[in-house]
């Protein structure tokens, strides 16, 4: 699977955006799909995470309520709604997907295919 990133960027804090994520190569309806994110000198946290018709959604709990998972099968595409963004939110955002069950993937947090990232900054 080929994934690829876009929709970062500069915005201040309690802005919003939201990125996107293209995919390619596998079925998108049959792949979990996730966002985490990597801080510098921090190590990579999951953000988010949806299924694959986009019935069940997971969250951290440092995003719940302000950032928002979901998908377009017939895009090939899944997003991140991020408002009332805060400088803590600052990193490299990644996307990633993983063809085994929503119970699997949710569980584990692991997934077998990641795109190359794109920074988000959240200036205070």
């Amino acid at each position: 699977v080929q994934l690829v990133e876009s929709g970062g960027g500069l915005v201040q804090a309690g802005g919003s955006l939201r990125l996107s994520c293209a995919a390619s190569g596998r079925t998108f309806s049959s792949l979990t799909m996730g966002w985490f994110r990597q801080a510098p000198g921090k190590e990579r946290e999951f953000v988010a995470a949806i299924s694959w018709r986009g019935g069940s959604t997971a969250y951290a709990d440092s995003v719940k309520g302000r950032f928002t998972i979901s998908r377009d099968n017939a895009k090939n595409t899944v997003y991140v709604q991020m408002n009332s963004l805060k400088p803590e939110d600052t990193a490299v955002y990644y996307c990633a997907a993983d063809p085994r069950s929503w119970i699997v993937v949710l569980t584990t947090k692991t997934f077998g295919s990641w795109g190359q990232g794109t920074q988000v900054t959240v200036s205070s």
